[in-house]
């Protein structure tokens, strides 16, 4: 089993260029189905999740091919409307083909997605929607058999809530369907915007008509395009957090700043002292973190939930106490025994953590069971005194580029090793 080795307490300096977007590209390279002509996608990042979602691709016929951080698909060609359940399994946001496949084929086939175990992350809002939008939806043996008989149709969708998922495929399957498309409550984070650019330089009709509301034309068919993917805002903050907690200071580059402004406030109350620009920001941590006081996790423009688990990393070596509130999902708090075991003094009852920090943390060998809890842990181990393991990589390798590397850079001493 892979493990990273992480010898603990060495200040980070340096700079750090931020990958592209998971959380973008995998919707994008799902909204590529769509397009009938060749798609160039610069600023993709090389990480597991990505490849999944490629095999997807050409397991319905599409041709991709990778060069550096650029994907060239072409979906010209679509053989088949079924995703094989090995494949869905791969990731958790597998479920976004669905709108895509059945605007561009009228069908689909494919089971419940896999991926991280951090709750069970319903589909229920998708699958409401898309029926809403003409589909029927069969559901038996933990496969979706979907169909469009008469296309998709717009209509006026409300979420009860801002699900991102939910937001991307109704977003996918409207930019084919026949007439307007009204979408209220709409996840209104980063990664939706990116999308609709996307599509819309693809041929798409997709406006933002005020706070939550998303209005979509249909039109007849998409083309191809280039288009750059944005950088990753939960990566950009992840690094902010490394050097964090150990006491470095850092230039952190190539990211629209906007998209982490719900993560800054987190670290100004924690003593680091921030400068920020355009597309970059230097860190310079405090010789002692301090108490953030409560942080409660809600939909963009709030408090990111990909990034509690870090941010409750730091909060284990801050001088105070810091409450947690989960409002996300219900199983995300998985890696707090790992960070016990570290040394930690972290309760929890229901959706609550509170976390009152230590001096100092002691290496362990620990295990990651999700990629936002397994970075945690990596934070976790670069504050420690000591030597870490931390195995359960093929979770991190789904979000985070080049880690060792780019932390080797920045001056901490860690290795991955089989």
């Amino acid at each position: 089993m892979e493990k990273l080795i992480i010898n603990g307490r060495k200040k980070l300096c340096g700079q750090i260029k931020v990958q592209g977007s998971k959380n973008s590209t995998l919707p994008i390279i799902a909204g590529s189905i769509l397009c009938e002509g060749e798609i160039i996608l610069h600023n993709c990042p090389d990480l597991t999740d990505v490849t999944a979602a490629v095999n997807i691709l050409k397991s319905l016929g599409c041709r991709v091919k990778r060069e550096n951080d650029t994907l060239i698909i072409d979906s010209s060609y679509i053989t088949t409307s079924e995703i094989s359940d090995e494949l869905m399994r791969e990731m958790r946001s597998s479920i976004v083909f669905l709108g895509a496949l059945l605007a561009r084929t009228g069908e689909a086939v494919l089971s419940a997605p896999g991926g991280c175990e951090i709750g069970l992350r319903p589909i229920d809002l998708h699958l409401k929607a898309l029926r809403e939008m003409g589909a029927e939806i069969i559901e038996e043996g933990g496969n979706l058999c979907c169909r469009a008989n008469d296309g998709i149709k717009g209509i006026e969708i409300t979420l009860a809530f801002p699900s991102v998922g939910a937001t991307e495929n109704v977003m996918l399957a409207a930019t084919l369907a026949k007439g307007r498309t009204t979408l209220t409550n709409a996840a209104r984070e980063p990664e939706i915007k990116n999308l609709a650019d996307f599509l819309n330089s693809c041929g798409a009709k997709i406006f933002f008509a005020g706070e939550g509301t998303i209005i979509i034309d249909g039109v007849k068919r998409l083309s191809g395009t280039e288009f750059y993917v944005i950088s990753d805002r939960i990566a950009a903050a992840t690094y902010m957090a490394c050097a964090a907690v150990t006491g470095g200071e850092m230039d952190i580059i190539n990211f629209p700043l906007n998209d982490i402004s719900p993560v800054l406030p987190l670290f100004n109350s924690s003593g680091c002292r921030i400068k920020t620009e355009e597309n970059s920001l230097y860190i310079k941590a405090p010789e002692k973190l301090v108490s953030s006081g409560t942080v409660r996790t809600m939909p963009f423009p709030g408090f990111p939930t990909d990034f509690q688990a870090p941010a409750m990393a730091m909060s284990s070596v801050a001088e105070g106490i810091t409450i947690f509130i989960e409002t996300i999902f219900e199983s995300r708090y998985k890696h707090v025994s790992q960070l016990k075991r570290m040394g930690a003094n972290i309760s929890v009852e229901g959706n609550v953590a509170v976390v009152q920090g230590v001096s100092r943390l002691s290496a362990a060998n620990v295990y990651a069971e999700d990629l936002r809890g397994g970075i945690a842990l990596v934070i976790a181990a670069l504050a420690a005194e000591g030597e870490s393991n931390v195995s359960g990589l093929k979770h991190i390798d789904r979000g985070y580029e080049k880690l060792e590397d780019n932390l080797r850079q920045a001056g901490a001493e860690i290795k991955r090793e089989v």
